[in-house]
């Protein structure tokens, strides 16, 4: 389970709005037994008004995705669904979300 891993949303409460769910912790604290996902939803049903810098658009198994990032969450390795690919590079994308979602900029 590396950072930047994509996995399918099993969540029954979410996964109509989250389908994907992307795993944005470090490798270091990979002995964890939870991890920091950012959910990801398919562009247009999410948000009308996405903000390019804390929301971009990333491409899961051909559908544009937005990064939520401000939906932020923790949640148990065990519960991530499969995994179905890598963000891996768009790793300055994911990163900068998060630094304006932290710290403004």
């Amino acid at each position: 389970m590396a950072q930047f891993t994509v996995y399918r949303n099993k969540s029954p409460r979410s996964k109509a709005l989250f389908p994907y769910l992307v795993d944005v912790q470090s490798d270091v604290l990979e002995d964890l037994q939870t991890c920091v996902v950012v959910p990801l939803g398919k562009v247009g049903s999410v948000t009308k008004r996405p903000v390019s810098h804390l929301t971009p658009v990333v491409n899961i198994d051909g559908d544009a995705c937005l990064l939520m990032t401000p939906e932020l969450a923790s949640m148990a390795r065990a519960d991530l669904g499969a995994a179905i690919g890598s963000l891996r590079d768009r790793r300055e994308v994911v990163i900068a979300a998060l630094d304006f979602l932290i710290s403004g900029f």
